[in-house]
């Protein structure tokens, strides 16, 4: 699979922009703040309905302008498609596919496959645990695009759960009457029946990244390793040490079905209640978990090295790449401004690879942080506008 053609009209610096495009290597050659990024996120937004930079859409809008569009064409096989988005602030957004009627905008998730390796995915490694259950959310819906429609209706309910959790912590604090919580019943029963398809997904992908995780991190570091991935489970009140949960040592329950999940998270929730209506915040759930990162005998976060943990993120997002690669059509593969934070050995590693990529979308911003390997189109990026010649 790969993208033929990127239109963008007020997506953030582009009043408009036309990029044509083709298999091989495509890098983007521009000073920082000339909008290289602003290309391959608009490419990553197509395939995930989001930002890698930034968690709303406003930011995505140019200033002045009212909404932004998206546009792509894309080739896989012998079928040929277009994909548009339509973003408007404050509303829903729009989306077409191959300029029919408008639909939902999860819709178009499929049609565009990417794995995007950022700078900012060192947070993978060294971050808080959201930006570790975004990663394995965005690859469970590259994975099943319907399952967007799943974590909308566990984000959905988790809200209206909060909101009945909230008001009824505020009156007990402030001495009211206490609130009949008999529909806290009702929203468990949904957000067991979310949370467990959601987590037995998450669960799976974890099972199948693991090896793949392992083995991309002896190809960029030999000799480091070895790599471990494990899921935790939220631990809910009660259950004694941080980190005990719903499996043994916290640890998930892999391999179980959705139905038997739904009884434990269900178990869960009526064990938190108490405190969850104390706190006025639901406290057990996939929102709450977390997937724990090892090198060797030792946690990642807080023990590896930066080299290491830049090793692990690259790791990680080769994993995903050939997960996606291996399981449907292959993904484009994105390195937005990476190069210049890796060293020599790193570099030429990654570069080596990624090369033999169906369609891979570089940013530099010299053309010698590109390693030579990675020779194919070069566009100059400057002042809004993009312009190709060849590298």
């Amino acid at each position: 699979m790969h993208v033929t053609h990127l239109s963008l009209a007020d997506f953030r610096s582009y009043a408009r922009a036309e990029v044509p495009l083709g298999p091989g290597v495509s890098a983007f050659i521009g000073p920082n703040g000339q909008g290289k990024t602003n290309l391959v996120e608009a490419v990553g937004y197509l395939a995930t309905l989001g930002s890698h930079r930034v968690a709303s859409d406003a930011p995505l809008v140019r200033a002045g302008a009212e909404r932004a569009v998206i546009r792509a064409a894309v080739v896989e096989g012998e079928r040929r498609q277009s994909v548009e988005l339509e973003l408007l602030p404050g509303r829903a957004n729009r989306a077409r596919i191959n300029r029919s009627a408008p639909v939902r905008p999860r819709e178009v998730l499929g049609i565009v496959r990417t794995v995007l390796f950022a700078p900012e995915d060192l947070n993978l490694v060294k971050g808080d645990p959201d930006g570790r259950r975004r990663f394995l959310d965005e690859l469970v819906m590259a994975r099943a695009p319907r399952m967007a429609g799943v974590r909308s209706d566990y984000d959905r309910v988790l809200r209206q759960r909060n909101t009945l959790l909230k008001t009824a912590a505020m009156a007990r604090r402030h001495g009211g009457r206490a609130m009949d919580l008999s529909t806290l019943d009702v929203w468990d029963q949904h957000l067991a029946r979310a949370g467990a398809e959601l987590l037995a997904h998450r669960l799976s992908l974890v099972q199948a990244l693991e090896p793949l995780t392992g083995k991309a991190y002896e190809q960029v570091a030999p000799g480091e390793g070895p790599v471990a991935m494990e899921y935790r489970v939220c631990p809910p009140p009660g259950s004694g040490a941080e980190g005990q949960g719903a499996g043994a040592g916290g640890r998930a329950p892999y391999g179980e079905a959705p139905a038997v999940l739904h009884e434990r998270l269900l178990a869960a929730l009526r064990e938190a209640r108490p405190k969850e209506i104390e706190r006025g915040v639901t406290l057990v759930g996939p929102h709450r978990d977390d997937l724990l990162l090892r090198l060797g005998q030792l946690p990642a976060k807080g023990y590896a090295s930066h080299g290491e943990s830049w090793s692990l993120a690259l790791a990680l997002r080769l994993a995903s790449y050939a997960l996606l690669r291996d399981e449907g059509p292959e993904p484009v593969l994105v390195l937005d401004d990476v190069f210049a934070e890796l060293d020599t050995r790193r570099r030429e590693r990654l570069a080596e690879l990624v090369a033999p990529g169906e369609q891979v979308m570089v940013t530099a911003a010299v053309a010698e942080d590109v390693p030579a390997v990675l020779a194919g189109t070069r566009f100059t990026v400057s002042g809004g506008r993009v312009e190709r010649g060849d590298g």
